[in-house]
């Protein structure tokens, strides 16, 4: 079962975000921070530049004066010089041609307007002196005039609880503003005092309160998953538990249960068996050890198949055995078949001795501590001597085995001889789904499907009875391995098979595949 690797942002995830502090001293409705300009009096740079002003003003306005009188007096004395000489004019009046107006009164036409233009070019060269020497500061100054009273009838509402923000501190982030003690963290409902908070869901949080509740946790060390290179969050979750775990984990000896795929919390007890292979407390409850243990469950699925008018009228062996024992009678077998990587279940169709497990191991201190197992010699009375099934595995796990190796046998008895792996192994996965579904349905009115035509009473050991929660998801979690498996035989086989039973019924495509080796279209 592959298990998928995540990737998310890191803290940062929820964005870092920052507060901006604010002291409201009028109530204008922007967002800056505003001062009251002074009211009673004005600054003593405002006087300054104001008298200059005048001073300057006036000192051109004497000067104006003074040239006035200065050309009062021209103006008299040349009158008196000019009286003279139109005497002496009058006399050559006859001898020299008449001048014009501007020679006549002997000075020039002063323009009028030219008093203007230097007015205006005074009070250009004011305004440039106090634009270098006192720029516009900003509006806490008085270079500016006040704004229009206007404003003073608006005031700021807080983003918090809707009222209104008077006087004093105030806080403005997330497109508003708010009073201080009404921006509060949505995990633990305390104001946030940070300068920086963290958000998800347009929602804000503490830094830490983040963290805990929205950092991903290690289901297996139990700390938060620790960022990678890139400041990412990487870890590894498996696609039916949705269980969280460092990658690091991977490497580090971390058991892993054999049957549920489940890693194994710190601290957890689990069994460790012969093989290597760690099984958990909650699959070791319901597992199947010795193969007197597994004949009630043999007959359940026998009755399940004929159920589904497919008897197997041969007596064929049921064995559960170590993985040691299973691996060698599979390099036993003349005509090889396709396994899955990790084999659990084979249909035998040669004579062998197989060291099978005729007694319920003894567990001590967290392993198997010693195994009972004896050897058994296969007859070859027909085209299947045994089917060997792996020991110490969940019962619903061990009968979805044992239903595909008994499709296995049934094929072989009836005559469907070299058929392709995809079409073989994906019918077999058919019924073993099919098998899975039914245990899952009955389990929740506490019978079994075949328990009622059974001849032979169960005993304890068949693990029979209402399931528990644990158990049912158990039987979902192996449906979903069978749904899921991306191997070509297993996978693409029971996908390709189970459409064509769904739309045309098992035994029309068992015909179909007699026929044609293929599944129908």
């Amino acid at each position: 079962m592959g298990w998928l690797t995540k990737i998310l942002k890191g803290s940062s995830s929820g964005s870092s975000h920052r507060v901006a502090e604010g002291r409201n001293h009028e109530r204008y409705e922007n967002d800056g921070i505003w001062e009251d300009p002074p009211t009673d009096e004005l600054l003593d740079f405002d006087h300054e530049e104001i008298d200059r002003a005048i001073a300057l003003s006036l000192a051109e306005e004497d000067e104006r004066d003074a040239c006035s009188l200065v050309e009062d007096d021209n103006k008299s004395v040349c009158s008196s010089l000019e009286e003279e000489e139109e005497e002496e004019e009058e006399d050559q009046k006859d001898e020299v041609p008449s001048l014009s107006e501007e020679d006549h009164k002997g000075k020039k036409v002063i323009d009028d307007n030219s008093y203007f233009e230097e007015d205006e070019e005074l009070a250009n060269a004011i305004q440039l002196s106090l634009n270098m020497d006192s720029p516009p500061r900003n509006n806490y100054g008085s270079l500016f005039p006040r704004l229009p009273n206007f404003f003073q009838g608006v005031y700021r509402t807080c983003a918090g609880c809707n009222g209104k923000i008077g006087h004093g501190r105030f806080l403005s982030c997330m497109g508003g503003v708010w009073h201080p003690e009404c921006f509060r963290c949505h995990a633990c409902s305390l104001p946030i005092s940070d300068y920086e908070f963290s958000m998800s869901e347009n929602r804000p949080f503490h830094k830490s309160c983040y963290e805990e509740h929205h950092h991903p946790k290690c289901d297996v060390c139990k700390n938060f998953i620790p960022t990678n290179v890139g400041g990412l969050i990487e870890y590894r979750a498996h696609p039916f538990w949705l269980q969280k775990y460092c990658p690091a984990h991977e490497h580090d000896g971390t058991p892993r249960c054999c049957s549920c795929e489940r890693m194994e919390p710190r601290d957890t007890r689990y069994l460790l068996l012969d093989d290597g292979r760690k099984l958990c407390l909650q699959c070791l409850d319901s597992a199947i050890m010795d193969t007197h243990e597994c004949q009630p469950l043999y007959l359940e699925i026998q009755d399940f198949y004929v159920g589904l008018n497919m008897k197997i009228e041969q007596q064929v062996p049921l064995l559960l055995v170590e993985r040691q024992a299973l691996n060698e009678a599979m390099e036993g077998e003349k005509h090889g078949h396709h396994h899955m990587p990790e084999t659990r279940g084979l249909c035998l169709s040669e004579e062998q001795t197989i060291s099978t497990i005729i007694r319920r191991p003894r567990v001590g201190a967290g392993r198997i501590i010693d195994m009972f197992t004896e050897p058994y010699k296969l007859v070859r009375r027909c085209e299947v001597t045994a089917i060997l099934i792996l020991y110490s595995l969940p019962r619903l796990l061990t009968g979805s085995i044992l239903a595909h190796e008994m499709m296995h046998a049934w094929l072989r008895l009836k005559g469907y001889s070299n058929l392709p792996p995809d079409v073989e192994e994906g019918i077999c996965q058919v019924l073993a789904h099919m098998w899975l579904d039914s245990e899952i349905m009955a389990g929740a009115s506490g019978t079994s499907v075949a328990s009622s035509s059974s001849s032979a009473p169960a005993p304890a050991s068949s693990k029979k009875g209402k399931r528990s929660d644990f158990e049912k998801q158990l039987g979902e979690f192996f449906k979903h391995q069978i749904e899921s498996d991306t191997s070509a035989a297993y996978g693409d086989g029971f996908r390709e098979g189970n459409k064509a039973v769904l739309k045309y019924g098992l035994r029309s495509t068992l015909d179909h595949i007699r026929l044609t080796g293929r599944f129908p279209c």
